[in-house]
């Protein structure tokens, strides 16, 4: 199952680099390039939705079939601290999975107003080329 959390790590850091350079100011000579590349990498990213439904039902699995101790006695101390670890794990885990999703809809955001912005500059050039 680690491999599984690596590639939403992964998933999660390029969407956020990309977000990154795309927000960044000053880089307006490859802003045209870095937006096509978005463009043709957020069909592929959406991936990244389906994949995290299925990461979060495998949280919400493992919450529910974990081991109940009812009594102190029925539990050992080891237990418990393999219990707490594995409660730390699905924490960490589903806020992996809420970054990926969020930093996916920031970038699907932000390339589509940039992309609404370089039609909008278009327009106002031609119109200034009527004139």
């Amino acid at each position: 199952m680690a491999l599984e959390w690596v590639v939403l790590g992964y998933a999660a850091a390029a969407e956020a680099i990309m977000v990154l350079l795309l927000t960044i100011p000053g880089l307006d000579a490859l802003r045209k390039g870095l937006i096509s590349v978005t463009r043709n990498l957020l069909k592929p990213f959406l991936s990244v939705v389906p994949f995290c439904l299925f990461l979060l039902m495998d949280i919400y699995w493992k919450y529910e079939t974990r081991p109940s101790c009812e009594s102190p006695e029925s539990c050992t101390p080891t237990d418990h601290l393999r219990h707490q670890k594995s409660i730390m794990k699905s924490q960490r885990n589903a806020l992996l999975i809420a970054a990926a999703l969020f930093f996916y809809w920031l970038l699907y955001s932000v390339t589509h107003l940039l992309v609404r912005l370089e039609h909008l500059n278009q327009r106002v050039e031609r119109l200034k080329n009527q004139d």
